[in-house]
């Protein structure tokens, strides 16, 4: 064969093996590989991608909206697919709010790490987002999402909290609720270009549920009034902070929470933590003085004391055991009305000493006093009542007048609640009540309403809330003032001062209750400083209620 002819073969020969592999490559990825190539193809066009859900709205009683959803858009990067323009970019970074530095960052960083997703801002409106998506910069895209916006701000920011960046609850009631109001994403099938743009919806894997409305008790009327006059109380009093509970004693209900300081939940750039903290429940004291109605209380339930008793609190001291219990005057003979109108810490101490030991204790611990409320807020306290065994003569005497235990001002709201309910205790509730809840009878109904008529006495002239009126209504009620403890003992020159108040006393309505932590101006009493926010407070609530005034010929039931 000529070297000619042998090449041509070859040449033939090495044509026919290209052809028989290219056909046997057809019939691999056509036949035998259809399955997996179809399966890569898909992969990289459809993508199972989340639908977010709108998170529930929360609403007062009336159903103003306290906490809402609204759309925003998240922006991110793909750092495999990103290429940009300078202009481009001094665009993409002014929208963002980052610094062209920042962005270039971001996009090194991830392009080392191989990854495909970075975000570049949260939360953007969607007016911001648009002008994003109009620079159609590759490997940059848009997510959508929801942020929570409280049109109350300050006002309901510690009863209701706040969300994170990814809307879930965090504090408050968001927290509390999470569960309830957050929803179920849903999940589908979407087609996406090569740039990640989706092309089209493909199947729906599972519906997006959104979240269920929450339904307060609290009036936003009510709360507003609240955390005005608290506000003008601790800043006139240049006092550390404060906080006001308004309860409805008929249902349970929290009509008002409010404390100061508080912060805005749409922007708490800046907020110091303490200041998240809900200090009407977290927070636990010496009651001080407003346990002496539950003193008397318990002096007449032994059946050793009557409502017309007079004790001798002279010489305005005593000596129990390595201590003294002292008035700031020698007060002689008093009443117990008298007792609760000037506050005596001595006829408090004698009354309790002559009483068997765990007699008080007993009645603190029926009205709730050491206990959860068990109204359902994240971090309540249950404050401390210690029942001793044996009870020191000295410990005794103070627990009479509110020292050696402490509690949150809500368990003082549902303490006097049980006084406007005729003895019965109710369970406590931030939400809206349908049906009253059925309570539970703690204290004889008798006795309840004597102590009505004795808390009365607190208003009249000589008594510590004597510069205290509700122009209308007659009213019941207590002040406290009770020194601070801190480390090494009690502070000299700082006071709690606190008050509440049950009105109107032909039918009661509402309990307020007012503390004043640390006031710093030229009053520390209770009745001075706490006083005058207690009276603008249960006046105002009352008529937003349209509550009837009292006749001037009150007949108690």
């Amino acid at each position: 064969m000529s070297y000619i002819a042998w090449r041509f073969y070859l040449i033939l020969l090495v044509i026919a093996l290209i052809v028989g592999g290219l056909i046997w490559r057809v019939f691999d990825l056509a036949i035998l590989n259809q399955h997996f190539l179809r399966h890569q193809g898909d992969e990289r066009v459809l993508r199972l991608i989340n639908t977010p859900s709108i998170r529930g709205m929360i609403v007062d009683r009336n159903g103003f909206p306290l906490a809402v959803s609204t759309t925003v858009y998240s922006v991110w990067m793909n750092p495999q697919e990103f290429s940009s323009t300078k202009e481009r970019l001094i665009s993409l970074s002014h929208l963002t709010n980052l610094k062209q530095k920042e962005v270039t960052a971001i996009w090194n960083k991830s392009l080392k790490k191989k990854r495909e997703f970075v975000y570049l801002k949260r939360s953007l409106s969607p007016e911001i987002a648009n002008q994003i998506k109009a620079l159609n910069i590759p490997g940059v895209y848009l997510q959508q999402e929801y942020r929570r916006y409280y049109p109350e701000g300050e006002v309901t920011a510690h009863v209701i909290g706040f969300t994170n960046i990814d809307d879930q609850g965090q504090e408050g009631l968001e927290f509390a609720y999470n569960q309830w109001l957050r929803g179920e994403p849903g999940k589908k099938w979407v087609i996406k270009d090569r740039i990640g743009r989706v092309i089209s919806d493909v199947q729906a894997i599972q519906e997006q549920e959104p979240g269920r409305d929450l339904i307060l008790s609290i009036d936003r009327r009510i709360q507003y009034l609240a955390y005005r006059e608290l506000l003008s109380g601790v800043i006139e009093n240049k006092a550390e902070s404060g906080s006001v509970i308004v309860l409805d004693v008929k249902t349970g209900e929290v009509l008002a929470m409010v404390n100061v300081p508080s912060f805005n939940p749409n922007n708490r750039l800046g907020v110091k933590r303490e200041n998240f903290r809900n200090r009407a429940v977290t927070d636990s004291f010496e009651p001080g003085s407003t346990i002496k109605t539950f003193t008397v209380a318990s002096a007449l339930e032994s059946g050793r004391f009557k409502a017309d008793a007079i004790i001798d609190t002279s010489p305005g001291w005593m000596r129990v055991g390595h201590n003294v219990v002292k008035d700031e005057k020698n007060n002689g003979l008093l009443s117990m009305s008298q007792i609760l109108q000037i506050s005596s810490n001595m006829g408090a101490g004698k009354i309790v000493l002559a009483l068997p030991p765990d007699q008080l204790w007993d009645v603190l611990h029926r009205v709730g006093f050491g206990e959860s409320t068990g109204i359902g807020f994240p971090g309540e306290q249950n404050g401390l009542l210690v029942k001793h065994h044996p009870w020191g003569q000295f410990v005794l005497a103070t627990l009479a007048f509110g020292y050696g235990m402490s509690a949150t001002i809500l368990q003082i709201s549902r303490a006097y609640s049980v006084l406007a309910n005729n003895g019965v205790k109710l369970p406590l509730s931030l939400l809206k009540v349908e049906k009253p809840p059925q309570g539970k009878l703690v204290l004889n109904p008798k006795i309840a309403k004597q102590m009505l008529v004795l808390l009365e006495a607190v208003f009249s002239k000589g008594g510590t809330a004597e510069t205290i009126s509700v122009p209308g209504y007659h009213v019941a009620g207590k002040t406290g003032t009770v020194k601070k403890n801190g480390i090494g003992g009690y502070q000299k020159h700082r006071y709690i001062s606190s008050f509440v108040g049950i009105a109107p006393l032909s039918d009661p309505r509402l309990v307020v209750t007012v503390l004043i932590d640390d006031p710093k101006g030229k009053h520390y009493y209770g009745g001075l400083v706490s006083g005058p926010v207690f009276q603008k407070i249960m006046e105002g609530a009352l008529r937003l209620l349209n509550v009837p005034p009292d006749t001037d010929d009150l007949q108690r039931k």
